[in-house]
């Protein structure tokens, strides 16, 4: 580029760059210098976009001793910015700069790149490898900005940037690397599909207080997202469409603290086979209208909902199916509105409410090594017959468990005896007579000490009958006393003799109603015998 053309304006910067000195074209006029009225500015305060590719592609030597830089603010560039596949080795700074086309900085190797402001018809930077930091703090983006397959050595700084590309990618950044924090806070506000699948965060992923809007499709899509570190989607984070974490890795703990995520009669959040080192916290006024599921995910620590509103009224609202997690909280402001689904996850710890649960759960295949608090098993059944899938005998198996490691034996017989109860009602009318008579003798086994009171029913009725009707002496030579009371004793006795038995023989019906009471008393003595041995084994 020849010197002699280039405006006074543009003479300025040249000058100014060898040394790395800032040239501000800005009035001090606040009105004036607003970027929205660009437009309007003036000659002086008008840069070609061929002269910043110029000094930036080497046309001037540094001063020696100096560091050369495009430092520039306030000013309105024309022209395309084009450093495709350029090798940068000095610094670009461009503050409350307005871009009249989209910068391309595809394939580019720069040094650090500061955008700090600016308003800009879009950015492509697809593959670009910046050697520092990426800085487009309170930028404002129309049209996209692409960061696929780009590898930033610092800190990428999206604070307060406001990316506007309705129906398109607000933020296409697919494999993006960032070898420190990802800042996207402060008021970063986005329409269009934010996308980081693939992505590589070597720091933190902030999202605290970002506006995300894409209602006809996903707000945030990240699956196989990686961070080093922790994600924050908090502090007032809300997501207009759906937020995709699948398969992501989060090497410490994710917040969705009080985050608002909404997608009527779509996922509003899905985690499936999400992995997070230490803890998820969806608290704290979080509220989620659309499905949240987090299947198959792992947690090292604590999966959290406590005060949380989940509502997807037509179908699964919560889906935890095959989480692995140290600790389920799962005590929300209110009832879930929809299914929770809970199959086959693998919890140590399950903490819950009954003022929380929903109306509709699916709980077979679910494992808990402990339940807090574990309720009474009168309410605990109420929460396994919630299961839309009717009965399965896993989930009342795994309660009898919970309760028989904490010493409640008669919760856990209370439960298994529901279970013999409930799986009868979907047996046929033979199986249920069956059922019935085991229910009503001895509660299906778990209810010894009620044949008790049938040993002691036969044992009275045998004493009347045998009193008005004396059976036979067998030896007719002998004269023996006989005693109703004891003979019939005799017969329930399943082992030994009183003596009445073997010298007795009662005839005829008498002798089916002896046979009776001798199968009665094998039966039901057993069965108190295995209640005496159960007792005395948890003494």
């Amino acid at each position: 580029m020849n010197i002699e053309d280039l405006t006074p304006t543009e003479r300025r910067l040249w000058e100014a760059f060898p040394k790395g000195e800032s040239v501000d074209l800005s009035s001090g006029d606040a009105s004036y210098d607003d970027i929205d009225q660009a437009d309007r500015w003036g000659h002086d305060r008008v840069v070609r976009a061929e002269v910043l590719v110029a000094l930036l592609a080497g046309a001037v030597e540094p001063e020696p001793g100096q560091v050369a830089a495009v430092r520039l603010g306030g000013a309105r560039v024309t022209g395309s910015l084009n450093l495709g596949h350029a090798d940068v080795s000095v610094p670009l700074a461009l503050t409350s700069c307005s871009f009249d086309e989209a910068p391309h900085l595809y394939w580019a190797s720069m040094n650090s790149v500061h955008l700090m402001r600016c308003q800009l018809p879009g950015l492509i930077a697809s593959g670009t490898r910046v050697d520092g930091h990426l800085w487009l703090e309170g930028s404002r983006i129309n049209g996209g900005l692409w960061l696929d397959g780009a590898n930033i050595t610092g800190i990428l700084n999206m604070s307060g940037v406001q990316l506007t590309n309705p129906g398109g990618d607000a933020l296409l950044a697919d494999r993006l690397t960032v070898e420190a924090n990802v800042y996207c806070d402060q008021g970063f506000s986005s329409t269009g599909e934010v996308r980081l699948p693939g992505a590589t965060v070597g720091g933190q992923l902030i999202f605290r207080g970002a506006k995300l809007h894409n209602p006809s499709g996903a707000a945030l899509y990240a699956s196989r997202l990686n961070v080093a570190a922790n994600v924050f989607c908090d502090g007032g984070f809300t997501a207009e469409g759906e937020v995709r974490l699948r398969g992501a890795t989060v090497g410490g703990y994710l917040s969705f603290v009080g985050a608002r995520l909404s997608a009527p009669q779509r996922t509003a959040l899905n985690a499936d086979d999400l992995t997070v080192e230490t803890d998820i916290y969806c608290s704290d006024g979080f509220t989620a209208v659309g499905a949240v599921s987090f299947s198959g995910a792992r947690v090292t620590g604590q999966l959290s909902f406590r005060d949380a509103r989940l509502r997807h009224d037509q179908g699964t609202a919560l889906s935890l199916q095959r989480v692995q997690a140290e600790e389920l909280l799962l005590r929300t402001a209110e009832p879930i509105h929809g299914t929770a689904d809970l199959s086959y996850a693998r919890i140590s710890l399950l903490r819950d409410d009954a003022a929380s649960w929903p109306e509709r759960l699916q709980l077979d295949g679910l494992q808990y090594e402990a339940l807090d608090p574990p309720l009474a098993a009168r309410e605990r059944l109420a929460w396994l017959r919630r299961d839309t899938d009717g009965y399965a005998p896993q989930p009342y198996e795994r309660l009898a468990q919970a309760y028989r490691a904490l010493g409640l034996d008669a919760d856990g017989r209370s439960v298994l005896l529901a279970k013999a109860r409930d799986r009868r009602a979907t047996q046929g009318l033979s199986r249920k007579l069956v059922g019935w008579m085991q229910d009503g003798l001895v509660g299906y086994g778990y209810r010894p000490f009620r044949a008790a009171s049938w040993l002691i029913g036969l044992l009275a009725f045998g004493t009347v009958v045998f009193s008005i009707h004396k059976p036979e002496v067998l030896d007719g030579g002998q004269q023996p006393h006989f005693n109703a009371f004891f003979f019939t004793l005799d017969l329930l006795l399943p082992i030994g003799t009183l003596g009445q038995e073997t010298v007795f023989a009662p005839e005829g019906v008498y002798q089916w109603i002896a046979n009776f009471i001798v199968a009665g008393g094998l039966v039901l003595g057993l069965t108190v015998a295995a209640g005496v041995t159960r007792a005395l084994s948890r003494e």
